[in-house]
């Protein structure tokens, strides 16, 4: 039902900032929670942000509470993560999902996925 391409990622001094960009396609895009997830290698997948599909609602993981905002476009069918203050702790591939209506904080709850966009952050 739609198609998600993230881009963005790339490699970054601890403290500067980054934005991820997730370009989705597919019909009643604008009805769809987003969501962002990211993974680290040896763990699992985990809940980064989210934002409803008005824009109206959004949700963070305590760990970027603060420092990371999410947001979209309906207009441009695109969501975005904007990352700052960094942290090593931060590097992983970072993961654009969807599902309809509403955010929640479970990977296996999304059946939308992007091909991923890696972050990484030096110390």
């Amino acid at each position: 039902q739609v198609q998600l391409v993230e881009s963005g990622g790339g490699l970054v001094q601890a403290g500067n900032s980054l934005r991820l960009s997730c370009a989705a396609s597919g019909r009643a895009y604008s009805r769809y929670a987003m969501a962002w997830f990211r993974q680290a290698p040896g763990k699992e997948r985990e809940f980064v942000a989210g934002i409803s599909w008005t824009g109206g609602s959004t949700y963070y993981a305590d760990s970027v509470k603060g420092r990371f905002t999410v947001s979209r476009d309906n207009a441009k069918n695109t969501v975005y993560l904007q990352m700052n203050s960094l942290k090593p702790e931060d590097t992983a591939v970072y993961y654009c999902a969807a599902r309809q209506w509403v955010v929640t904080r479970f990977h296996d709850e999304y059946g939308y996925w992007g091909q991923g966009t890696q972050v990484t952050v030096s110390s």
